[in-house]
């Protein structure tokens, strides 16, 4: 007869729990967006982060967790990159913000351009969404058109949230969105408005929340860049994800197909706040003819600096290539697991983005995940229901073995609460 698995104690959380009632006093929700207690699971997981160090996190009543979340993507290095942040004391020592723009500005968008194969100019914002809702303009103006065809998480920007509070009708109807994989589906769009999307904006890898992970099926992509060509679109990669994640040059040079414009963010600083919008000259040009685009932060350049420093590392290493193979592995493992775990769940993801899915086949797929994640963070590895995880490139051996040990525990647990078929 099988061992009973024990549930793993519940964690010291006090002093987050108590921060956390300040803030619900502070600020709306307590935690802005994506961050909020509900979208872990409610009382189990830390709530404020005093530090990290390496593929590691500490919460503020000292615990540690081997971090899978990275910071929602940015960190494709590690917490605490010496290099990185020695060059951005550097700059900060000659100041940073001025009325004009500094030299490492040219530095980074000729880096860029060399980086990226649509490059031929760019333009440096802060945020993912700052980048979107940039592409997305110039698309706009480029054609003369007013509506977007959509396919994945693309920000905040009224054309594409997800929570509609707030947005006017008549911007939400400018959008519209079709399914991932589905080339019939992205044709139909174009035939209901013909002669009315301006731009085709696509996340190159799906990755639709809280659902698997969808690598691009064979051709694909080469078919979105086609109809959105013959239809006098504007086809954008939304690359906030995977830029410098999945290859130095991101999807579209791992997977071999061109955009004409490409957003890129997150792992491009290591977590400093910048992100670009790169692609062709005729596409851009529009920011000097009829569209606008400005912002007092935008020039500064700490986080150029970091950008530089942070794309000096990945070339140097061969960072992308690194964690690919370390993933490789890791998805290969997850799969040994899930498979003889008997818990209806589903792999997924390209190796660097691994992620588990809990399958609705019966009324206890939302307590199956919730379980399987209160395990998780009380055995010390931070992962997310609701988003794939990551894998960084100072995540060790030792780091990614114990994860997996995590994941074997977490569902032989959930497997004995609540068993399948039984």
């Amino acid at each position: 007869m099988k061992k009973p698995v024990e549930s793993a104690p519940k964690l010291e959380l006090a002093k987050s729990m108590s921060m956390l009632e300040d803030a619900y006093r502070l600020t709306p929700g307590g935690v802005g967006g994506i961050r909020r207690p509900y979208n872990f699971v409610v009382g189990e997981y830390p709530v404020f982060i005093t530090h990290g160090k390496g593929g590691h996190i500490f919460d503020v009543d000292g615990n540690e967790y081997i971090d899978m979340l990275c910071a929602y993507g940015p960190i494709i290095l590690g917490y605490v990159e010496p290099e990185i942040n020695e060059a951005v004391k550097a700059r900060m020592d000659q100041g940073f913000c001025f009325s004009l723009v500094q030299p490492v500005q040219n530095e980074l968008e000729e880096r860029l351009v060399e980086v990226l194969p649509c490059g031929e100019q760019t333009m440096i914002v802060k945020t993912g969404s700052d980048a979107t809702n940039a592409a997305v303009r110039a698309a706009r103006a480029y054609t003369g058109r007013d509506k977007i065809a959509r396919c994945g998480y693309h920000g905040w920007g009224d054309w594409c949230v997800e929570v509609k509070g707030g947005i006017p009708q008549a911007v939400q109807d400018l959008t519209k969105e079709f399914v991932y994989g589905d080339i019939a589906d992205l044709e139909r769009v174009f035939a209901e408005n013909p002669g009315e999307i301006a731009t085709v904006i696509i996340t190159p890898v799906g990755h639709p929340m809280a659902l698997p992970i969808i690598p691009p099926p064979e051709g694909y992509l080469e078919k979105v860049k086609d109809v959105a060509h013959k239809n006098g679109a504007v086809l954008i990669f939304d690359e906030i994800r995977t830029g410098f994640r999945v290859a130095m040059g991101g999807a579209q040079q791992r997977y071999g197909v061109t955009p004409d414009l490409t957003t890129v963010g997150k792992a491009m600083a290591n977590g400093y706040p910048i992100a670009a919008v790169v692609g062709k000259r005729e596409v851009l040009s529009m920011y000097e003819k009829v569209a606008f685009l400005s912002s007092t932060f935008f020039p500064n350049s700490l986080e150029m600096v970091a950008a530089m420093k942070c794309m000096d590392i990945l070339e140097r290493e061969d960072v992308q290539n690194v964690i690919w193979e370390r993933g490789t592995r890791f998805l290969e493992r997850l799969g040994e697991i899930v498979d003889a775990s008997g818990v209806p769940v589903t792999k997924s993801g390209i190796p660097p983005m691994p992620f588990l899915t809990f399958d609705k086949v019966d009324d206890h797929y939302k307590e199956r995940r919730t379980e399987f994640y209160t395990q998780c963070i009380r055995r010390g590895l931070f992962v997310q229901p609701y988003h794939h995880w990551y894998i960084a490139y100072r995540h060790t051996e030792e780091d990614l073995a114990r994860a997996l040990e995590v994941v074997e525990e977490s569902l032989a647990y959930v497997a004995q609460e609540y068993p399948y078929g039984a």
